[in-house]
């Protein structure tokens, strides 16, 4: 989920390197080790991995187990859940376009969306991003329901977690991101992605995921042993180059979204990322963390100057993440149209 890129994209035949990523561990007693490799990490690629991060491998196993079942359903079972105008259930096969302007169709992979839950009684049901989610009946995949809202609860936690060393490299408050404004009534949205075995043709405008930038905080990635994904450090350099992300058995690979370069005043980079299909199928698992709706994305006071000023004007998180979701999402009217 992301901005779109404006540059023109290398052909998939350019050869590609694997980026050397710096490896974050939560258990390290060591936090000043861990900002530090976090900073580095930031002013570099925007991209991490993070283990030991208390989600045993077990039970991600048993929601990519789960992810699985979902999406081998028959697409008539999966369009009786397809996403509503809160961003909740089932994104079909070229729904979203990350990258218009180089993407001949839409993105090679379908996904199901999963937010925070809040019943249509409740007053913060009325917001953008809040709201009911939408669930596979319980005789179709039993225990699904409950799997991923576990999944979303420990997410959370992994995610506030590294919210607090992200605060402590921006010199900043340990507990800053823990703010209610913040990531105490977060809009947080996991997404199970499939990308189902096209081979993708930069040259040709197709993509698995095509290129952009995350919209928000943070996001936690958890991927199968399918290599796909690639970052390009520097959105403005002709050609841009691209580096692959190796998969990381048990890790979650960890980028920094739009808002946060908002908030760093650009110091911390929301690093630009796409996916290429290589005709193997492929899944994987998105956690992507905002702050409330309300909450106004300034520049940090740790991060601007006199003759450093904010580059960004300030805006509400409700209000870019609802453009940024209109900007790469298919208008839901098509759909009804299909199936009239």
């Amino acid at each position: 989920m992301g901005k779109q890129s404006n540059e023109t994209q290398s052909p998939v035949s350019d050869p590609t390197k694997f980026s050397i990523l710096n490896l974050i561990d939560l258990s390290n007693p060591n936090i000043n080790q861990s900002v530090n490799l976090l900073k580095q990490a930031c002013l570099d690629s925007g991209f991490f991995y993070v283990v030991n991060h208390g989600i045993t491998e077990e039970f991600m196993d048993e929601v990519f187990a789960q992810s699985k079942r979902f999406f081998s359903l028959p697409l008539k079972e999966k369009m009786k859940i397809l996403r509503n105008e809160k961003h909740r259930g089932y994104t079909p096969v070229l729904d979203e376009t990350l990258d218009p302007q180089h993407q001949l169709h839409g993105d090679y992979k379908e996904g199901f969306y999963i937010g925070i839950e809040v019943d249509e009684g409740d007053p913060e049901s009325s917001k953008p991003f809040y709201g009911t989610n939408k669930w596979p009946e319980p005789d179709v995949l039993p225990g699904w329901k409950e799997t991923m809202e576990k999944f979303h609860r420990e997410a959370l936690e992994v995610g506030k977690a590294v919210g607090k060393i992200i605060a402590l490299a921006l010199d900043l408050d340990v507990n800053f991101f823990d703010k209610p404004e913040m990531l105490g009534e977060p809009i947080a949205t996991l997404r199970l992605l499939h990308y189902g075995g096209q081979i993708s043709d930069p040259s040709k405008g197709l993509y698995g995921a095509g290129a952009h930038t995350d919209f928000g905080l943070l996001t936690l990635l958890a991927t199968d042993d399918v290599a796909g994904l690639q970052i390009c450090k520097d959105r403005d350099a002709k050609p841009q180059k691209w580096e692959d992300v190796s998969p990381l058995k048990g890790a979650f690979v960890v980028n920094l979204g739009d808002m946060l370069e908002r908030w760093s005043n650009g110091v911390f980079k929301s690093t630009l990322h796409r996916v290429l299909g290589n005709g193997q199928e492929r899944y994987s698992i998105a956690y992507f963390l905002e702050p409330s709706h309300d909450c106004l994305v300034e520049c940090l006071p740790t991060c601007k100057s006199e003759t450093n000023p904010p580059k960004y004007p300030p805006i509400l998180c409700r209000d870019y993440l609802s453009q940024r979701y209109n900007d790469t999402h298919a208008d839901l009217s098509i759909y009804k149209k299909e199936q009239s």
